[in-house]
Formats: structure tokens, sequence, C-alpha cells
């Protein structure tokens, strides 16, 4: 039987595809306000806005493409069971061949009516459908008429799916953190559920005090720091 490994990767996974991170210098957040376009409250006093800042990073998705990092994740599925848990909201993982990935933050390419996926029906997902590239705007209506929103967590609301991720983090034999400096929370205290027993890898080319003394830390960019992970499977 396949031994697991549970992948948990943030934005430095995608920055090397040319996709911005949010919190850096130079990030999205220096250049928008985090409120104004991805919260709750930005979402009710100007969805407009919300609607444009995601078409337009579904249209830099559109002509972005999966970096060595992506496709070496992909690649782990040849020896391993691999649960890919990510905080970013691009469709990078599934187009490098990744099968199963955990978006914690929600997904650029996917709307909902903006009255579905909360608590009163149990955050499900079954008005959710995949826009690919397109445009979405105000006025854009579901099948139920409501108004179409991004398929993303915004800032003030849950994370219905930390829960799966808890589990899947809670039976890895391996858990690797890629290109995430375990800051962002919920998702940052992901790694505590591992079992006692798991080995437990970041890799992320920053200093940094490591909060648990099973960390590995590979001081490397997401696509060299991957190699070398890899080589570290293939020795043991």
């Amino acid at each position: 039987m396949k031994k697991r490994i549970a992948v948990l990767t943030g934005a430095g996974v995608s920055a090397q595809s040319g996709l911005g991170t949010y919190r850096d210098n130079g990030g999205l957040w220096d250049e928008y306000d985090p409120m104004e376009v991805a919260s709750i409250e930005g979402w009710i006093r100007n969805p407009g806005l919300v609607l444009d800042f995601y078409n337009m990073q579904r249209a830099k998705l559109r002509d972005t493409r999966p970096n060595a990092a992506h496709l070496a994740i992909a690649g782990l599925e040849k020896d391993w069971v691999v649960d890919v848990i990510t905080q970013n909201v691009d469709n990078l993982h599934e187009r490098a061949g990744s099968t199963h990935v955990v978006h914690l933050h929600g997904e650029a390419t996917k709307v909902r009516p903006e009255n579905s996926c909360n608590e009163q029906d149990g955050f499900s997902e079954k008005l959710v459908f995949d826009v690919g590239y397109d445009e979405v705007k105000l006025g854009d209506k579901a099948p139920n008429g409501a108004q179409l929103r991004p398929h993303i967590v915004f800032f003030g609301e849950a994370v219905p799916k930390m829960e799966v991720a808890i589990e899947l983090v809670a039976k890895a034999d391996i858990v690797l953190i890629v290109g995430t400096s375990l800051s962002v929370y919920p998702a940052a205290s992901l790694y505590r559920y591992a079992p006692t027993e798991a080995r437990i890898y970041l890799i992320d080319p920053a200093e940094m005090r490591l909060p648990d003394p099973r960390i590995v830390h590979i001081r490397k960019v997401a696509t060299e720091g991957m190699e070398e992970f890899v080589k570290i499977l293939n020795s043991k």
C-alpha cells in the first residue's frame, strides 16, 4: 500500500509561474486594499469592484503555466498517495496533473450564486460551476436568480474545507510545506495535526525560526526545493 504525503502549498509555488504573491513586498496587497476587493464587507459594499478584481486574476491565469514545482508535486503520485492542500486560488496544481487538490481559499475560475455555499446550506458546492477564464459582470445571474460571485473564501468568511484538510494531514506519513511561510492562518496551523511519527519538510528560501523541531527546512525557492525534496525521498 502506498504511503501518504500531504502537501501544503502557498503563493510561493505559483510565484515562479509569474503570479504575484499577496503579502510580500510588491505583492497584490500593496496595490489593492484587500478589504475592498477580497472581503465579504467589500463584496457587500461594491460587488462590481470585486468582480473586476477576480476577472483580472482569471485573465492573468489564462496565460500562466505550471512550473517545475507544480510538476514535481504532481509527479509524487507515481509512488505516493498525494493530497495537495493549497491556499492558492489558481488551477496550476490541477493543470500540472495533481488529482486530489483541496483549495482552502476557493478557486478563481469558479463562481456561485451569492446566496449559496454558506452555513445555511452546509457549505454545499452543488451550485458552484467553472467559468474558465471568462469575465463575470454585475447583473450576471445564477439559475436561481442570485448574482454570481467568485467562489472565493473572502476575508471575514469561514474556511469550510479546513476540517477536510485537518483529516488529510492527520493521516499523512510525510507533510511537505511549499511556498508558504507558516504565517497565514488558519492554514499555518495545519502541520500541527500531523502524526507524531510523521516527517515534516518546509521549502522556503527565507531564514525563519522553526516552530517545531521536527521540521526540516530546505532553504530554496519552490522549484529548486522540490528537486532537493525528491532527491531526499529517493535516498530513503
